[in-house]
């Protein structure tokens, strides 16, 4: 092989190296100089050691990733706790070895690959090179692989997986984390992210398998000359778009809709997926942001490249859509499984809207059109909606109505995409899920969140809404304010104190009784698997140990919960305030007018920062 611009080098070389002074150290270092062919990811290494810096190999080489919410995330780089050549060629013969031995017939199945835009010049660990040595790992073993030729949306890989019954999917992303992260997101073949046992299966499966098993894996080229690859980009491409239109109700109005949409994919993959989307709804296609439509590893554009974060990541598209005289303003994550939306308001500027108003809207949608199909109200009874329990329960008071089943799961998509695999294997239909930070799934074509097919159903919404003289916002309502944040805490100790904290709150085993002077009526503890509400105490939720979460039901209505997120050194809060059940109005969704949300919202950030700073602080008897 060549030396491709310095990433790949000498299969026997291994440069000598000082010692650190620390043999566990120095025998981490040897493995990895000893197995990493990467030019650059080797000489971050040997830098390290040259400079004494013994923490930061420490850090990098004597701990190992494991599956999160979304699979393996970490920053791209040397170390065996990072994103690099090495960690993806052993991630992959780790998931080889369990694949073989839970399916006699994997030689045949074969798994789907996919890559988003992401890349790291000094390390060189581009989505497409991760990939293609992924596919290696398995060619080199004989097993079929239906590797995309470009980049691709996150759900084209499940989608794929189903369509064309492969064993797993594996795609490359790190979806809206920084520029510096890169991850490995594993799907079983039912499409659904995997879950346990199978990601505790995979990662002992990869602790045993970490010395590369030959030359091959390393040839990136592999792909472009074994007959056991395919490139089911075309095929997937089209059966993408046929079915997406069994979610387009009202082609004629979207053919004639005078709306203009604007549509930012945040220097990712989404562009020309969302463009066909509209074409197959009938829209015109959206107007791009010229600088965020192709793609950059850098971001260059935006602080983060999450469109969570709302108004100051939007400012390019709002700036746009101003300029266009356009109304609705769409933005899709890099890896496109998320999806933001701002709607200009008359005389107020715009309004971004939360992923639960987001999903209020959605679910009204979804069943409204499900309804005008299924007049007989006997036909809801195998209808579904799911959220994940830190989500907005607006659904579970639609559902109330309406007579439709409302399910939460844990978060994380890969518990819906599960729970929609055992529902359908018992003849009933989810057709619509959706977590709060912006993850939607209308119907269930792909059993993960879909920013490309939300962005032509929420256009057509707008187009449907607009034809009756309203607004996305005017037909939001409902008595359910909710409001969700983060604080960023680097130092997992710290985060362990927050939580023991408040487990120990007065005392052992002694949660907090009040919190903001209103009583505390309930709390789930999915860490520990505590549930106050239950006559048995334990959580119908499944135990998490390696995460944190609590929730808090408050006497006043208010539910809040703190959790600890599965992608980013963050501890988030969610917070909602759920008022009682009054009419039986179909006017369910009408939110609030903006003082009382404002005061709401006040309230209720002012109560979880005492409750952080009180874990911490160990300061307050009363949260």
């Amino acid at each position: 092989m060549g030396d491709d611009n310095g990433v790949n080098g000498d299969l026997n070389a291994n440069l000598r190296y000082q010692s650190t002074g620390d043999p566990q150290l120095d025998k981490a270092v040897d493995q990895w100089l000893t197995w990493d062919k990467n030019r650059r990811t080797r000489a971050q290494v040997e830098a390290l050691v040259a400079a004494g810096r013994r923490e930061d190999l420490r850090t990098r080489l004597c701990s190992r990733m494991s599956f999160g919410t979304a699979g393996l995330r970490a920053p791209m780089g040397a170390g065996f706790n990072r994103i690099n050549d090495l960690t993806v060629i052993q991630s992959t013969q780790g998931l080889y070895s369990y694949l073989s031995r839970y399916f006699p017939e994997f030689s045949s199945r074969g798994v789907v690959v996919g890559f988003d835009t992401r890349g790291q010049e000094e390390s060189g660990c581009s989505s497409q090179r991760l990939a293609k040595l992924a596919a290696a790992v398995m060619l080199s073993r004989d097993v079929p692989v239906h590797l995309f030729s470009t980049f691709v949306p996150t759900p084209y890989v499940p989608y794929a997986v189903k369509k064309l019954g492969a064993a797993a999917g594996v795609m490359i992303t790190a979806s809206h984390n920084p520029k510096e992260d890169n991850g490995y997101k594993v799907y079983w073949c039912n499409g659904a992210q995997i879950s346990s046992p199978h990601d505790k299966g995979i990662l002992q499966s990869i602790e045993e398998q970490l010395e590369p098993w030959s030359a091959s894996c390393w040839e990136e080229d592999l792909v472009e000359r074994c007959s056991l690859r395919t490139d089911p980009l075309t095929q997937i491409n089209s059966c993408y778009m046929d079915e997406l239109t069994s979610l387009c109700f009202h082609r004629d109005l979207n053919r004639s809709c005078p709306l203009k949409f604007v549509h930012s994919s945040f220097h990712g993959v989404g562009h020309a997926f969302v463009q066909q989307a509209f074409h197959a709804f009938g829209f015109a296609p959206p107007i791009p942001v010229p600088e965020q439509k192709d793609p950059d590893p850098n971001f260059s554009s935006v602080r983060c490249p999450n469109p969570e974060e709302g108004e100051s990541v939007l400012e390019l598209s709002l700036l746009l859509a101003e300029r266009e005289n356009a109304c609705i303003v769409l933005a899709t994550d890099p890896d496109a499984d998320r999806l933001a939306v701002a709607e200009k308001s008359d005389g107020c500027g715009w309004k971004v809207f939360t992923g639960n108003e987001l999903a209020a809207l959605l679910g009204w949608w979804m069943f409204f059109n499900w309804k005008e199909a299924h007049p007989d109200p006997a036909d809801t009874q195998k209808v579904y909606m799911l959220a994940t329990t830190v989500s907005s329960k607006i659904l579970q008071a639609f559902a109330r109505i309406e007579g439709f089943h409302y399910e939460e799961t844990l978060p994380g998509f890969k518990w819906i995409g599960n729970r929609i695999h055992e529902l359908s294997k018992t003849g009933n239909s989810v057709i619509f899920a959706f977590e709060e930070s912006i993850g939607f799934l209308c119907g269930s074509m792909v059993p993960e969140k879909d920013g490309v097919s939300s962005a032509a159903v929420v256009a057509e919404m707008a187009a449907y809404l607009h034809n009756k003289q309203l607004s996305l916002n005017q037909q939001l309502y409902g008595h359910h304010v909710s409001k969700t944040s983060y604080v960023i805490c680097n130092d997992p100790p710290t985060i362990q104190k927050i939580f023991s904290r408040i487990r120990n709150f007065d005392g052992d085993a002694s949660y907090p009784k009040t919190c903001g002077g209103v009583r505390i009526v309930h709390i789930r503890d999915v860490t520990t698997g505590y549930d106050s509400s239950r006559p048995d105490r334990r959580s119908v939720l499944p135990v998490t140990r390696s995460s944190q979460m609590i929730t808090f039901t408050l006497q006043n209505g208010v539910v809040a919960t703190l959790r600890t997120s599965g992608t980013e050194p963050k501890i988030k809060y969610y917070t909602e305030y759920c008022a009682a059940p009054g009419n039986r109005s179909a006017e369910l969704f009408r939110v609030v007018d903006g003082l009382r949300l404002g005061l709401l919202q006040r309230a209720v950030s002012h109560t979880l920062r005492i409750a952080v700073y009180a874990a911490v602080l160990g300061s307050e008897k009363d949260l």
